[in-house]
Order: C-alpha cells, then structure tokens, then sequence
C-alpha cells in the first residue's frame, strides 16, 4: 500500500519527520518498502485562467488564448488543445519554466504569431504517462498561484509491504491509528456527519448468504451530474495512492476505500431490474465484468445480483451491464462487509486481484460500513450533486463477528518480555490501541476493537505491548531454557551427510518451489498422480511437484544461458501424489550435471559427463547405506529419459528411483544445447548406516585371480558378479570389474568381462589348489547360468 505523507499527517498530530516515521512503522511490523519524495515542478508553472480564444489566422489547428495569471497584463498563447475554453482554468508555463521533460518554454512564434507560453496537460507536468487536452482546474482555483501550491507537491508518497493479518491497516485512517498508538500523537477526530434523505427512495435489499454477508448497507441518490470533474485535491491523492481517476462515482468510492478501508461500489441504478440480492452462485450463470472480462461464474462464489442477472462478483468486481458511466443519473451506493472466507482465493480462480478483493480478503472492520457510506454520500453530493435517500442498512447480527476477550497475564506478560513492565504502562498501551480493559486478579481482560482480526491469543497482546515498547528497547538477555539432549541414533543419517558428499563432489544444492506448471510435469511423464491445488498462487504453479527433476533442470537451464558451461546441481525435497485417493510425500535426493566432467586444468584434457559420472555419484550416495550390496541398477526406460542410457535403481528389489540422459526429444523442447544426466531416488532407505565395526588386518596372505569372460552381449555385470559372490563363498574378500571389451578377437554379439577376485582365509593360509578348486567352481557356475567361459 502507498499514499501520501500530507494525507497521513491531516490524520494524526505528528512531530516526527519522515525517517523516524518509516523507522518507527517498520520496527513495530508495518515495513516500509520505500519512500519517494515527489517531484516539485518548476515555480513558473502556475493557474492561468483563459480569458478570450480566437481563431490563429496561419493555423486551422491552432488558437490564440489570451490568459490571465493574476497581473494586470494579459498573456497571448498560442494553444493547439481541443478542450480549451473560455473561463477554462488550466496550468501554465511562463516563460523560464521547464517541464517535466525537459523542455524549457521560452518565447517563440507560432506560425507568426508570439506566444508568452504554454498551457500544460497532465502528461506535461508529469502527472500522467500520456493525456489528452489541457488539464482542467477547479473554478476555485486563484490564478498566479503556483502549482507546486496548488496541488501541494511538497510531499513524499511512502510504500508499505503490509502482512496478511494486519487488514486494518490498509487505510489512511488505520495508518494513523497505529502511529498514534506507537508514539502518543493526538489521533485527529474525524468528523463524518449523517446525511439527512433529501428523497423517500429506499433499495430493496435481500441477504440470502448470511454468513458470507451479514452486513449490507444501500443508498440511493438521484440526480447527480457524473459528467462533473473530480477535485484536483482529490484525484491527486489518488494518484499518490497509485490510483487513477476514472469517474467521480469511481474516484470518491476509492478515496473513501483509501481513506477508511471500507471497499466501496456503485451501481446505475436505472440499470437494475427489482431487488438487489446477496446470495451464493448457482450452476450456468455468468458475466461481463467491468474490466471487459466474459467469466463462467464458479460454484460458491458470492454474488451481488437483481431479479435478472448478476451485477457484480461480491468484494472482487463489478459487473460491465451494472456499471456507472458519464450519462448516469440515479445511483445505488453499496457498503457492505463480506466475510473474508467467502472472498479468499476467488479473485484469484478468476484471475483477478483487486484493492477491494485485496482488503476483503485480510478482514475489513465489520462495523464501517455505514460511516463509510455517509462519508461517499457526502463527498459526491459535493461534487455531482443530487438528492440521496435515507441508508437502508440489513444485517444479520448472529453472523457478525464478535472479538473475543482475551486474558492477558501480567507473569506471562513479564516473562515473554524477559523485563517487567508496570501495570499502568501496559493497561497505556493496550488503550491507544483500541483494547477495552477489565481488570483481574492475574492481568487483564481484554477486548479487542472489530477490526482488529488478529488478536485471539495472549501472546498477540503480548506481541501488541512489545511492539509499542519498541523491539530494540527490550534488554537483551540470556534466554532460560530447559533444555534436553536428544538421542540421535549413529546408525540414522541425517540429510545433510549426503547433501555435504555431493557437495564434495563438486555439486551445488537448490532449493525449487514444491508448485510447478502441470505442462512440464507431462513433458517429463510424471504428471500421473499430480495433485492439482484448489487456489494456485499463479497459473504455472498449478500443481504440487511428483518429482524434483523438473526444477532441477528449470535451474540448470538458466545457469546455461548465462554462460555456465559446467554445471552440477542437487536438491533434497518432498515430492507429492495421491493414489486411490490417500496424499504420500516422501523425501527425494535429485541431482542433474552436464558440462565436462572436471574444470579445465593443464594436466589433462576436458572430457564431458556420461552415465557413468551419474552412476558414480548415486553409487557414493549408496556407499552410505547399510544396504548397500542391496542396491542394483537395472536397464529400463523412463517418458523422460533416452533408451539405451536408462536405468531403474532398485533396493532389496524394490524401485526406489531412476538415472539416465535426457532424452533428445525432451532436450529440445527444453531448449537445452548439451547433454544433461539425471539421477533421483527415495532418501528415507538411504538413511540407515551400518555402524563400523573393528577389524583387525589379517596375518594371513591373500591370492587374487584375474578371469577374463567372454559371455553374451545382453547380459547384466550385475549377474556376473552376483554369480561369482554367491560361487565364491566366504572366501572371496574382494570382487571388482576393472575392464569391458567389444572388438577384435570377440565374436559378434558378446562382449569381454575382466574380473579381479581376491581370496583369504582369516584363520589360515590358503593354498593355491583351494583357490584353483573355488575358480573352477565359479567358471562352471558362469558358464551353466550364462554361457560364459574364459577369454583366450
């Protein structure tokens, strides 16, 4: 939220200046994201009022105005704006003066005749991008009175970045309130006077969704003018608020959305047909909004409609049929408060996000709704005129929130504070707050004003009184904590033993956004069992993420296109799916790499990652497991990864993930230029480590035997050297595969194994014919089960 300093300080009797302002609203909560002075215009732009226009005798385009500044001497200018008139009253740049631009006026000739200066629009002074015609003052404006006067430019607009549960404060009034409250200033009273009915007119209102809308306020005013100019003061404001004027309806239900926090709407009313209807959708209906906008309106949405059709989607928009325009006569005011579960989440299933929808949404003052509404009759009335009918205010009162009272302890109090703070300090704070008090024997008890939705605990009164004592003045000391040593199991390996091995070597971790666009989830073939999210934060985070790859890959593309040829990246997270109707999340490790396998050094040449880099890296990760001789990788194929260069790693013959390239198709269309590998696997089995256990090195020698098999093409190492264990027996203390061959002297469709087998006996030394007899038993093993048989 923005506005403008002056308008705050019209509120509140502050003596602070603007620093100690936004130093003071940020550290009780109330960040200020910025504060931007405004730009003061040139003191020779100042209110000229048009006096006489002729015809320039060179130019069909242009007039010749004679303008008055407030001197006895008359200006000529030379005008090319359509829209000026005599008596017209528009800003003017003497000679001397520079624009907003730039540009400085000085005295020229325009096509023969002299001009003293330029008549301004909007756009030229810097108040708007772009606009049309001069700008049209106030008749009330004094001429020669400079603008920087006229619209009171010494000014800053401050930003706040506001949290959700702080809606009271998304208002002028509610600003002040706060600032009150910290610093002791007299909160200016606000003088709202009721409008007395002029006419006997009175809307029809009918509350059918009672609980979404329990309070309803309607006005009718006739006869008003909407043709008429908003007030500069006002549209200025506005436009320090970040809001454009569009018609005086529009503008004045802004201002006082501003002003009060109460969202405001207006209908025309010669455009309604019966009743005005608050109750919830029903099948089939829809609208035109006021933004042009053709919706389907979805079930549970709170309407605001006639006999015939919707007028506006409640506390979001209104609808384009209803809407107040330049030829409307007769209007319906409408101030209502719409409870914030019937409005989250809707602006944004229709793609929507709106001041009113905003405010709505964190909770808006319950009781405003009728000052608010007298506060709009009496700005417009000042500015379009007409008659108003009297307020007809429906309520259903069991449905409108009550706050709770609140015990607050003063022990509790003194404790969280770590300091003591005397009763009559606290009982201070809580006043200027806006609490009602009742003394106890503990503290107090407290009641909160309505539109304070956030206090229902003691520790938000807690929050209150430390906020106003000011966070930095509150002593620091040691906390007093019982504390307790938890035990932690050595054999249970916490994430970040794995996360610091791929650390190690070489990768860096991420952190990605558990929502992800349901397209890539397909692109990837893992959108199966994706569970989709009832309000998604944006349309391409629509869906919780069934697997970490694709923001891994999102992440590594980006490194790409900035010029990282090397890049390693892992990520530890949850994943989502749901199955027959039950929601699982397990814990992922995930890691992607591409690029060359180390960074470029003098000692050897660059060679790029493969599979086996991959496999390398989960294989470190299984190192860790005591299941590791459990842990096997078999070929497979994945939508997402390439034939050929796919596997599927299993534990205890379970799947718990897979490793492979990318395949081509998916590395286009991602539009990634290098080969990228692919690992990611369940961590929960990972997690159980086989503590060490001492052993002392044998006495005894070891022999080892070298076999070079050549056995079928489509047969799996794995097999191999499972067979050779299981032959082997205990004997066998070490197993390796240290060389594959295809080429020269190997038949067509086979391949060359060579396998290092190491035997010792731990008790004595073994005999050459012992191990000969264990490696014919092995090679008879090998060549039964996969007609293998030693190389010659």
């Amino acid at each position: 939220m923005q506005f403008s300093e002056n308008w705050l300080r019209e509120m509140v009797s502050l003596k602070l200046t603007t620093g100690e302002i936004a130093e003071r609203l940020t550290l009780a909560g109330l960040e200020v994201e910025a504060v931007e002075t405004i730009s003061m215009l040139s003191n020779k732009i100042v209110v000229g009022e048009i006096t006489a226009i002729e015809a320039h005798p060179n130019a069909d385009r242009l007039r010749v105005c004679q303008v008055t500044i407030g001197k006895p001497k008359v200006l000529t200018i030379v005008c090319g704006a359509p829209n000026a008139a005599v008596g017209m009253k528009t800003p003017v740049a003497l000679i001397g003066a520079t624009l907003a631009n730039g540009t400085a006026i000085r005295k020229s000739e325009l096509r023969g005749v002299a001009s003293s200066g330029m008549l301004c629009s909007m756009a030229e002074l810097g108040l708007e991008e772009s606009a049309e015609g001069l700008m049209a003052l106030s008749a009330k404006a004094k001429p020669g009175t400079t603008m920087n006067d006229y619209l009171a430019m010494k000014d800053n607009i401050i930003s706040l970045d506001l949290t959700p549960n702080r809606g009271d404060c998304f208002s002028i009034r509610g600003i002040a309130r706060e600032l009150s409250a910290l610093t002791g200033a007299r909160l200016k009273a606000q003088a709202i006077k009721k409008i007395p009915a002029k006419i006997k007119d009175k809307p029809k209102i009918s509350l059918k969704a009672k609980k979404a809308c329990p309070r309803y306020a309607g006005r009718i005013i006739r006869g008003i003018n909407n043709r008429a100019t908003t007030p500069d003061w006002l549209l200025e404001r506005l436009r320090r608020s970040g809001l454009r004027g569009i018609s005086p309806a529009v503008d004045v239900s802004n201002y006082v959305m501003l002003e009060l926090g109460q969202p405001m709407h207006g209908f025309d009313l010669g455009k309604l047909n019966g009743a005005i209807q608050v109750r919830m959708s029903t099948r089939g209906e829809s609208m035109t909004l006021l933004d042009g906008k053709k919706i389907k309106i979805e079930a549970d949405t709170l309407l605001i409609t006639d006999s015939k059709k919707p007028l506006a989607l409640a506390g979001i928009m209104g609808g384009l049929d209803s809407s107040v325009t330049e030829d409307t006569q007769d209007i319906l005011l409408e101030s209502a408060y719409f409870d914030a579960d019937a409005i989250a989440g809707k602006a944004r299933s229709y793609g929507l996000h709106t001041d009113s929808s905003h405010r709505f949404e964190r909770g808006v003052d319950p009781t405003l709704q009728q000052t608010a509404i007298e506060r709009a009759t009496a700005l417009l009335l000042g500015i379009v005129g007409g008659q108003a009918g009297p307020v007809l205010l429906q309520e259903s009162r069991p449905h409108i929130p009550k706050r709770p009272s609140v015990n607050l302890r003063k022990q509790r109090l003194d404790v969280y504070l770590g300091m003591s703070c005397s009763s009559a300090k606290v009982s201070s704070i809580l006043q200027r707050l806006g609490m009602k008090l009742r003394k106890t024997k503990q503290g107090w008890s407290v009641k909160a004003p309505a539109y304070r939705f956030d206090i229902q605990f003691e520790v938000d009164l807690i929050e209150e009184v430390a906020r106003v004592i000011g966070y930095d003045n509150i002593p620091t000391r040691p906390p007093k904590i019982a504390m307790s040593m938890p035990e932690l199991s050595e054999s249970d390996l916490p994430d970040s033993r794995f996360a610091q091995l791929l650390v190690d070597r070489g990768y860096q971790e991420i952190i990605t956004y558990s929502f992800v666009d349901e397209s890539i989830l397909k692109a990837f073939g893992v959108a199966q069992h994706a569970i989709s999210l009832a309000n998604p934060i944006a349309s391409d985070m629509a869906v919780m993420r069934t697997s970490l790859w694709p923001g891994l890959v999102q992440a590594l593309s980006y490194n790409l296109n900035r010029q990282q040829e090397r890049v390693r990246l892992f990520e530890i997270g949850r994943c989502f799916e749901q199955q027959k109707g039950k929601i699982s999340q397990e814990i992922y490790i995930a890691g992607a790499i591409c690029g060359n396998q180390y960074p470029q050094q003098w000692a050897s040449k660059p060679r790029a990652v493969d599979f086996f880099d991959a496999k390398g890296d989960v294989e470190a990760l299984v190192t860790q497991s005591s299941h590791q001789e459990r842990y096997h990788f078999d070929a497979d194929s994945h939508p997402a990864l390439q034939d050929g260069q796919t596997a599927r790693i299993y534990c205890k013959n379970r799947p718990m993930g897979w490793i492979g390239a990318i395949n081509p198709a998916l590395q286009g269309k991602l539009g990634l230029d290098t080969a990228v590998f692919l690992f990611e696997m369940a961590l929960l089995p990972l997690k159980s480590a086989k503590l060490p256990v001492f052993q002392p090195i044998s006495r005894f020698p070891s022999i080892r035997r070298d076999l070079a098999l050549v056995l079928p093409e489509n047969t799996p190492a794995r097999s191999i050297l499972g067979c050779v264990r299981q032959s082997a027996g205990e004997l066998l203390v070490n197993l390796e595969l240290f060389d594959e061959y295809r080429g020269e002297g190997i038949d067509s469709g086979r391949k060359s194994l060579a396998l290092s087998l190491t035997f010792r006996d731990s008790s004595r030394t073994l005999k050459e014919d012992t191990v000969d007899a264990l490696v014919d038993k092995v090679l008879s093993e090998l060549r039964k089960m996969y007609e293998a048989h030693l190389r010659e």
